[in-house]
């Protein structure tokens, strides 16, 4: 496969030895001019950050959203990193919008996609038109403009999908694997996540709004397992596989798993603490697995598991299938033990979990939405939680993803983890 000349994998920076998927180098990435779709969601906006401190020229920002653009520039004008930004309202469904977008980009980061299951459950053809045909619209717009690296993000759900989004994620892939089979000088890559702790309408803020309005957090399933990263894993891992890529890869990270009845009860106990409340005054309730969801996430299927090679400790690559395959080099052999489900555990334990949400920023979260005017506690939140408590046993009807259906954008419906 022919590649721009100074792209070439024996070109680049050799590997650093115990190089981390946190750490990523984005030298190859200063003096590029990048677009992020989606770049104003909790992981596009992160890109945008870490692109600007790596020195990229320009970055464009593409979403639908405006009033999270305003708050972005003002964001990156109080850091001094504006001038290097453009902003642009636009929706990847629309293809001339994304050819103007793409006009002298040198790589590209997709980062907008409907993500919350329950939404794209009802929703089923907004899902095709934003997470494929948006997809595709990336592509094309990206191969007419000359841009030399695509790095489309994909989610876990993609693997063996029973769902609507995780079905239309895969077509995603898909369809980067087959736009690199016919690419001439440019590389694409897929980067597959788990679920990302505190991100806009995720588990941990879910949660955090239900105890602090209702005085009660809901559980769909208490045996039900997830990979977690957090936001700075997740927009790490993105960065590494943009310097990485030689072209077809899905690059994922190892991620811990856990039950999310843990981290249900972890974020109790610790808004409770908080608090100064009982934990024993914030009752969980049962709701039932919602529309799509399944009990466990799988990272790579069994077939991929036979292309999946580590790297460093904590990246996984899947290679390319055939007629893209390449020879593993020395560094490259596949490693046989590699977790698949995330039902096989290890699980984290309650301190391990507070350590993931100390480092996702929740526990600091938690501390803000606790306290008002210095170091008053929030009595309010035991009042109502004691109040739920007496009552709670004969009432579970509180499940807000009722409203989903009414309307797609309301990212409050994310009720919990997906």
């Amino acid at each position: 496969m022919d590649r721009p000349e100074r792209d070439r994998p024996e070109d680049r920076e050799p590997e650093r030895a115990g190089a981390h998927a946190d750490r990523p180098d984005l030298e190859t990435l200063r003096g590029r001019r990048i677009l992020v779709t989606g770049g104003t969601g909790s992981i596009g906006s992160q890109i945008v950050e870490q692109l600007l401190e790596g020195g990229a020229a320009v970055v464009r920002v593409l979403s639908r959203d405006e009033t999270r653009q305003v708050e972005l520039q003002e964001h990156l004008a109080r850091r001094g990193a504006l001038g290097r930004t453009r902003f642009l309202i636009g929706d990847v469904r629309d293809a001339d919008r994304l050819r103007r977008a793409m006009e002298s980009i040198d790589v590209v980061f997709h980062a907008a996609a409907m993500k919350h299951v329950p939404a794209c459950e009802y929703n089923p053809f907004e899902a095709v038109q934003t997470n494929v045909v948006g997809t595709q619209n990336v592509i094309a717009s990206a191969r007419d403009a000359g841009v030399r690296r695509v790095v489309v993000i994909s989610t876990d759900k993609a693997t063996s999908p029973q769902n609507t989004m995780g079905a239309t994620k895969l077509l995603a892939e898909r369809l980067v694997s087959s736009s690199q089979q016919f690419s001439s000088g440019q590389v694409l890559c897929v980067v597959r996540f788990g679920n990302v702790l505190g991100s806009r309408g995720s588990i941990a803020p879910r949660i955090l709004d239900q105890l602090e309005q209702d005085g009660a957090a809901s559980l769909t399933h208490p045996e039900m397992t997830r990979f977690m990263m957090t936001i700075r894993d997740a927009v790490s891992l993105v960065l590494e596989a943009g310097r990485r890529a030689r072209g077809g890869e899905t690059f994922i990270l190892r991620m811990p798993a856990l039950r999310v009845r843990d981290l249900v009860e972890v974020l109790v106990a610790e808004y409770a603490a908080a608090a100064r409340c009982p934990a024993s005054d914030f009752p969980i309730r049962p709701i039932g697995v919602r529309a799509g969801e399944r009990m466990h996430e799988r990272l790579v299927t069994e077939e991929e598991s036979l292309r999946t090679r580590a790297v460093g400790e904590r990246l996984l690559v899947v290679e390319p299938a055939p007629p893209l395959e390449r020879p593993h080099g020395p560094e490259t052999s596949p490693d046989p033990g590699i977790a698949l489900d995330s039902s096989r555990g290890p699980f984290l334990a309650p301190d391990e979990i507070r350590d993931l949400l100390g480092r996702a920023g929740v526990l600091d979260e938690i501390r803000r939405r606790t306290v008002r005017g210095g170091d008053t506690p929030v009595r309010e939140a035991c009042a109502a939680a004691a109040v739920v408590a007496r009552n709670v046993a004969g009432d579970v009807t509180g499940d807000v993803t009722d409203d989903v259906e009414d309307d797609v954008t309301d990212e409050v419906a994310e009720t919990v983890v997906s």
